[in-house]
């Protein structure tokens, strides 16, 4: 009943934050790009939380990069307020907010990926389980950034709100760079809770 009622929290903050940076968001192109993985999450984890319900750690951890998905695509990144108080108090050269999106889409995926390959079984606890959810969070980003990319192609200048670069020529490789760093802080830091609650769900009567 605890999880229960912390899952239906989760969703209805995601949700109510989704509905409201939907009234009137700096872009309403550049929003839609920006939540569009928040709108196909939502039904996936509705449909799959029946048969292959996920830890409390790793709900909790999509909420957090559904959130901030939600205030990037509100303002666009390069316009989120708290990266310019992060800006200005670091002395930066841009503001620094999509780096933050950058890292939690390498939590998300290692976390997502150690949970699926652990109680599918099908890799044994281990270095090499983290090796490969690592693997995986990195594949994930590199593939993001190539949907960057496509839709700058299709888009010309109209995607430069999405690509959110502000003038950085390195840009994707720190964004890749920030998601390697959260797929680390996953697979070393929050993997003994991940694990612990995988343990406590397998027992007999655990509840859902």
């Amino acid at each position: 009943m605890q999880d229960k009622t912390l899952y239906a929290t989760l969703s209805l903050v995601v949700m109510l934050a989704l509905l409201a940076s939907g009234i009137a968001p700096y872009d309403r192109a550049t929003w839609l790009l920006e939540v569009a993985p928040v709108l196909i999450a939502i039904p996936v984890l509705l449909l799959s939380y029946r048969h292959f319900p996920l830890t409390r750690l790793l709900y909790a951890v999509i909420a957090i990069h559904a959130l901030i998905l939600i205030l990037g695509g509100t303002y666009t990144y390069a316009r989120v307020p708290p990266g310019f108080w992060v800006q200005e108090w670091f002395d930066l050269s841009r503001n620094p907010y999509d780096k933050l999106g950058h890292f939690i889409q390498g939590v998300t995926p290692a976390l997502l990926a150690r949970e699926v390959l652990l109680r599918r079984h099908m890799v044994v606890p281990g270095k090499m389980l983290g090796f490969l959810a690592l693997c995986i969070a990195l594949a994930f980003s590199a593939f993001y950034e190539l949907i960057e990319w496509w839709v700058a192609l299709i888009a010309g200048q109209d995607a430069e709100d999405f690509l959110g670069t502000q003038g950085d020529p390195w840009d994707t490789q720190s964004d890749m760079l920030m998601a390697l760093l959260g797929a680390l802080l996953s697979v070393t830091g929050l993997a003994g809770l991940q694990d612990r609650q995988i343990a406590r769900r397998a027992k007999p009567g655990a509840a859902g």
